[in-house]
């Protein structure tokens, strides 16, 4: 045919440099998208075969080639797909936002085809990005069925030409003539990086070639080299469109390793896919270790991104919650709503469906593994290493996630007053072992594990058969609020106002004991509430020592002592909240205290207080004055 020039439709001039400027964040994403065109051309060219096989008569091995010529400054594409004819050409390249994949479904959808094959291309300017790197681009195309081959030629700069080419296999050449400041992409090494960064499980071998370089003529080759098979750059199988059972666990492992760059082994791998309304599969980890990076919150985290293959991007947070940002791995769907550039999602209710989906199936194995817990062998140990890791974490989700906030709740795991050290139980354990006449769950807030273990709010309850639940985690009690109750059981906080333990009738004797000692006590309650009245807002007889002579409660709403010196450490204005000094009735040092008057009751009185706030981890307003105190104490006969 004759040559012809053509101008582009559609404003071309513009919207070239619209897609060579702005619709993508990366030059290299050129290459990807040629690799994408030429995989669709092969599946249109393998399904089409199925119904035509005089097509395919020819048996061709599927595959695409990487050409790159350093003398020329050349890079070229090629496959053995379907091919164009000049028509196509010129409506599908002399066109911008034409996609001949999309139109190539679409005339199959009508003629009733079923089990379409999953073709990439959507949005048609996929192949303008090699305008980014090219000063020039000429595409050799031969149809398959025909004869002729045609070639079409651009500078992008406002029109295109179209004539006979040259091509003996049916097929398309892309070739591109790159700018001098992307001359890297004729190397080898650039090439095959990008290749298993964006076009790994790509379903055909991409091979590359570099043509040899021409030498000066005082030059000569003294070793000649046996050519090597050549090797394809893609791994081309997705290790997660697999079945489940054909995957060794070697080969997960392998993967996870090259997917985060961690050199240990992932504590567990959930491979799955989703069906139904959005279809997708994903292969997820949950790793041994927290990266350096986990509780910054400017660094993105989130699933690696492929659509029918082919790598989009890391870090899609709107993939995951962000309480399971500890969570490795990828999501493959063809269903998934992409922008031009197909490198961000656009949300809508088929990302809220996939990160649905995720969610629940991660919680469902972390209930698993924490179902094993104890068992015999590895599987027993896992969820306690994952839970000493990713616990803090985990937690975030029962203030961020109400739809799951309960099953989050039985993931949980505790130390408490009944527990050994190095051992946790769970919410559901602490409920099973709960005396028959305890109605609630109580807990304890506290900086350290050693400070919990020894502190006089607890004292009763642990006398009356009741466990503590400690929380030593500081996001601990910023979550309950979010917390206030589980299996219909209150929490309640035994270091904040009013508690009583033990079986009604006990509570009961115990308030007629508390009211006719507080009768025998009034003057030296009413003593001490005087001395102390800048410090504390009520002198009371307790309900929860036991074993020691006195203790400080806060309001029921109030921050705890730790949470206050939190706030102070991060230099938060906190307002000083009065609590109330409980002292034990029974207790032989109290007995002692009534008979003291005078400045030797002052004395004491300051120390008892001290004492208070010494047990629970407080600092003594005066330190040099308490040391005094107690050393005049320790000297007295």
């Amino acid at each position: 045919m004759e040559k012809k020039n053509h101008l582009f439709k559609a404003e071309i001039k513009e919207i070239l440099d619209l897609v060579v400027n702005s619709l993508y964040s990366k030059k290299e994403i050129f290459l990807r998208e040629l690799l994408s065109n030429a995989s669709d051309a092969i599946d249109r060219a393998k399904y089409l075969g199925l119904t035509q096989p005089e097509l395919v008569a020819d048996n061709p091995t599927w595959q695409i080639d990487i050409v790159a010529d350093k003398d020329a400054k050349t890079l070229m594409v090629s496959d053995n797909g379907a091919g164009m004819n000049a028509d196509e050409l010129e409506k599908n390249l002399g066109v911008i936002a034409s996609s001949g994949t999309k139109a190539f479904r679409a005339a199959l959808k009508e003629k009733g085809g079923a089990n379409l094959p999953e073709l990439i291309g959507q949005f048609g300017v996929g192949f303008y990005a090699a305008f980014m790197v090219a000063d020039k681009v000429r595409v050799v195309s031969k149809k398959r069925g025909e004869d002729a081959a045609y070639q079409w030629e651009s500078d992008g700069t406002g029109s295109y030409s179209v004539e006979d080419g040259a091509r003996d296999a049916c097929g398309t050449s892309v070739m591109l003539h790159l700018r001098p400041e992307f001359e890297e992409y004729l190397d080898e090494w650039r090439i095959s990086e990008l290749v298993k960064s964006y076009s790994d499980f790509i379903a055909y071998p991409i091979y590359f070639k570099g043509l040899p370089e021409k030498k000066d003529d005082d030059k000569k080759d003294d070793e000649k080299k046996e050519p090597e098979a050549p090797k394809p750059l893609n791994t081309m199988v997705a290790l997660w469109k697999r079945p489940k059972k054909d995957v060794k666990p070697e080969e997960y492992t392998e993967f996870y390793r090259h997917l985060t760059h961690d050199y240990d082994e992932p504590i567990e791998t959930i491979h799955f896919s989703g069906e139904g309304q959005v279809e997708f599969k994903a292969l997820l980890f949950l790793p041994k270790r927290a990266g350096m990076d986990i509780y910054m919150p400017q660094t993105k985290r989130g699933l690696s991104l492929y659509v029918r293959n082919v790598f989009i991007g890391n870090d899609f947070e709107m993939l995951l919650p962000e309480y399971l940002r500890f969570t490795k791995g990828v999501v493959d769907s063809s269903d998934l709503p992409l922008n031009v550039s197909r490198e961000m999602l656009q949300d809508d209710a088929v990302i809220r469906k996939i990160k649905n989906a995720v969610t629940s199936k991660i919680l469902s194995v972390l209930g698993e593994l924490k179902d094993k817990r104890g068992k015999e062998g590895d599987d027993g140990k896992k969820y306690d290493k994952f839970y000493a890791v990713f616990g803090r974490i985990l937690k975030e989700g029962i203030h961020t996630d109400y739809s799951n906030a309960e099953r989050i709740k039985k993931l949980l795991l505790y130390p408490s007053a009944q527990t050994a050290d190095g051992k946790l139980i769970s919410l559901d354990d602490y409920v099973k072992a709960m005396p028959a006449d305890q109605k609630d769950i109580y807990y304890l807030c506290a900086e350290r594990l050693a400070d919990a273990r020894t502190s006089p709010q607890i004292e009763q309850a642990v006398r009356h058969g009741c466990d503590v639940l400690f929380f030593t985690d500081p996001v601990d009690e910023w979550l309950v609020d979010s917390f206030r109750e589980y299996e219909g059981k209150k929490l309640v906080d035994v270091a904040k106002g009013d508690v009583q333990f033990g079986s009604e009738k006990e509570q009961k004797e115990e308030k007629e004991s508390l009211d006719k000692a507080a009768a025998d006590l009034k003057p030296f309650l009413d003593a001490v509430k005087e001395q102390l009245k800048d410090e504390v807002a009520d002198v009371r007889l307790s309900t929860r020592l036991a074993d020691s002579p006195c203790c400080l409660v806060a309001a029921e709403n109030a921050l705890s002592p730790a949470m206050e010196r939190m706030f102070r450490a991060m230099n938060k204005d906190v307002p000083h909240e009065k609590r109330t000094l409980e002292v034990n009735a029974s207790h032989p040092l109290v007995a002692k205290m009534k008979g003291l008057s005078g400045d030797a009751l002052k004395d004491a009185v300051e120390l008892l207080y001290g004492q208070a706030l010494v047990a629970e981890g407080s600092p003594v307003p005066d330190p040099g004055r308490f040391a005094k105190l107690l050393t005049a104490l320790m000297l007295k006969d």
